[in-house]
């Protein structure tokens, strides 16, 4: 079991979102949480995962001087990407509305980097899930913001809240990646960095 790989690492989750927390939890990995902050700035050439990556790069860059041998630290970033557009955290209601709109009776990407860093190397690895919305009325996009208040996550929502069980007609791809981490990719590099 991987849990038995790992015993002489330490894993580090840069991630204060409890729904990351709680897949480290659901995989049975031993973790430990260390937070820094990071403006969350990227060139605006890029575009979908590229911006993604980079911002997952980025949040592991102000661990680089701290890492010791064993350390496995795991940094990630998730973009909403819909028409050449990233739909980034929502600031208010307004903007909430709006980007719910936008993806109301259409499909978009949820694409989430994670980043692998030890003090020997560096691993960037993308998922890519397609998500297909209903035609959301307006009363339910009110009811969603009202009540769940979806502004700490991109794209304005969260697929296993309710306006995904009652919204999403489907999806392309992994789950967990919607929610905010693609757990069997996680798994699976994990297993091979622990070789």
């Amino acid at each position: 079991m991987l849990k038995e790989k790992l015993k002489d690492y330490t894993i580090i989750l840069a991630s204060g979102s409890p729904r990351r927390h709680q897949f480290f939890k659901e995989m049975e990995l031993d973790f430990e949480v260390r937070l820094k902050s990071v403006e969350e700035i990227y060139p605006p050439e890029l575009k979908a995962a590229e911006i993604s990556d980079y911002l997952a790069k980025l949040k592991a860059e102000v661990f680089k001087n701290e890492l010791v041998e064993n350390d496995i630290l795991i940094t990630s970033d998730t973009v909403v990407w819909y028409k050449n557009e990233s739909l980034a955290k929502a600031a208010d209601n307004l903007e909430a509305e709006s980007m719910l709109k936008k993806l109301s009776n259409d499909w978009h990407q949820v694409i989430t980097s994670v980043c692998f860093t030890t003090s020997e190397r560096q691993i960037i690895l993308n998922s890519i899930t397609e998500v297909k919305f209903k035609n959301l009325s307006h009363e339910e996009i009110q009811y969603y913001i009202e009540n769940f208040k979806p502004y700490d996550k991109a794209g304005a929502y969260g697929i296993q809240e309710w306006i995904g069980l009652i919204g999403i007609e489907e999806i392309k791809g992994s789950y967990t990646n919607v929610v905010g981490l693609p757990t069997q990719l996680v798994y699976e590099t994990l297993s091979n960095m622990a070789k």
